[in-house]
């Protein structure tokens, strides 16, 4: 079990993202990721594992998108 949780400079981020209606997709999914793991004891799942591992495997996304993407995969499961 991963103890981790988002930040709240992290979740601030995500909360934007989410209200900014020119953001991707993808990226409204991490951001949704990252707040739903602040202040609770939720872990990333098996597939917004596989999302945010090739978004970080992309040139394609922005920075922020990766810094959701990176969030995201701290708080997942390391036995997976």
């Amino acid at each position: 079990m991963n103890s981790k949780k988002s930040s709240s400079s992290m979740a601030s981020l995500a909360s934007a993202s989410l209200r900014n209606k020119n953001t991707s997709k993808i990226q409204k999914q991490l951001a949704a990721s990252v707040l739903s793991q602040v202040n609770t004891s939720h872990q990333t799942g098996k597939a917004m594992e596989t999302i945010a591992s090739s978004v970080l495997n992309s040139e394609k996304y922005s920075n922020a998108t990766k810094s959701f993407a990176g969030s995201v995969l701290a708080q997942s499961d390391k036995q997976r």
